[in-house]
């Protein structure tokens, strides 16, 4: 990972820290009727230029290269779409008997039924020498398919908790999420050279409008004297999303180094990443959309926030055991694979 990618990363993780506190000193300020007018400024604008900015961001012409490697895919979108939000599911009837908050066990379900995130999982298959074209596809397509599919996921495991019709649901994700992205990526074709030159700070752009978002979120929470937090929950879900992802980056390696499993060391790198990692940037507009005006909103969105950066901090953790099993395994095929001399 380089070292302004992992600068931005840290102090945005500061930043959350930063404006869950102030949301907590000042939670007029960003609540509902408030000064920033969140039910506007948020709503529509916020998460409008989150699309439009990863629009412009994402290089799908250079997807054209991996496209055809389809079993990966596969493997890739059904592990992160269809197998991890079922798995969580199962794990969460076991959980439900617990005295752990129930809203933060909901939370925990809403990260299942997050889409690939469009930069960390292809940042840490790059610092390791993966498959990183691959991994390029996953999170774009997965970035993509994760607007239609997850708004259904969370429909479909949690339900709409909030008054809003499913139909208008569907047309403020597509006025706010869909349009703006198109919008973003017609303008790229126009741009591109200019953008290749100056390379715009994106992810520090989204990162600012996230914060905003997650700002006025917590501000609604905090305004409302009937919502509390139990430490003790707070840190069982640390543990439990550690866990989850230490189990899933495992899982997925046993299942993609399999016998015949037709992935080369460098697909499963990609595999790793790509499979067991969350979008925040996409996450967090979305369940403002779904759960809008949700009073327990902030607190299903909780689990998001703490598995963002232990995603990252795992992963940067494990980049030279990974690169180290990468060189050997690749190595070993290699000798596997030379002919032998004539006795």
């Amino acid at each position: 990972m380089g070292l302004l990618e992992r600068v931005r990363k840290e102090w945005f993780i500061l930043g959350i820290v930063l404006v869950i506190g102030a949301a907590k000193l000042q939670p007029a300020i960003g609540e509902k009727g408030g000064p920033l007018m969140p039910e506007i400024t948020i709503t529509y604008i916020a998460v409008s230029a989150i699309f439009f900015n990863s629009g412009l961001s994402l290089k799908t012409e250079e997807l054209t290269s991996a496209l055809m490697h389809v079993k990966l895919h596969l493997f890739v979108q059904i592990f992160t779409l269809v197998f991890f939000p079922t798995a969580i599911w199962f794990f969460l009837q076991a959980l439900s008997i617990t005295p752990i908050n129930e809203w933060l066990l909901k939370g925990l379900q809403t990260v299942g039924c997050m889409p690939p995130p469009v930069s960390s999982a292809v940042i840490l298959t790059k610092a390791v020498g993966g498959n990183e074209a691959a991994a390029i596809f996953n999170s774009a397509f997965g970035s993509f398919l994760g607007i239609v599919v997850t708004p259904l996921l969370l429909l479909l495991f949690l339900g709409s908790s909030s008054s809003v019709p499913f139909t208008s649901i569907f047309s403020q994700l597509f006025m706010t999420v869909v349009v703006p992205l198109i919008i973003g990526q017609i303008v790229r074709r126009y741009i591109k050279d200019w953008l290749e030159r100056k390379k715009p700070p994106f992810g520090a752009i989204s990162s600012c409008v996230l914060l905003m978002i997650i700002y006025t979120t917590f501000c609604d929470t905090f305004s409302n004297p009937n919502i509390d937090l139990d430490t003790f929950s707070l840190v069982v879900i640390v543990f439990i999303i550690f866990f989850v992802q230490l189990s899933f980056m495992l899982l997925t390696f046993l299942f993609s180094t399999r016998k015949n499993s037709g992935f080369t060391p460098a697909d499963t790198v990609a595999i790793i990443f790509c499979s067991t990692h969350k979008s925040l940037t996409l996450g967090i507009p979305m369940l403002k959309i779904v759960f809008e005006g949700y009073e327990h909103l902030s607190l299903i969105s909780v689990p998001l926030l703490i598995y963002h950066p232990a995603q990252i901090l795992l992963g940067s953790l494990l980049v030279p055991t990974i690169k180290s099993w990468m060189v050997s395994r690749q190595k070993a095929l290699k000798l596997t694979r030379q002919p032998k001399a004539p006795v």
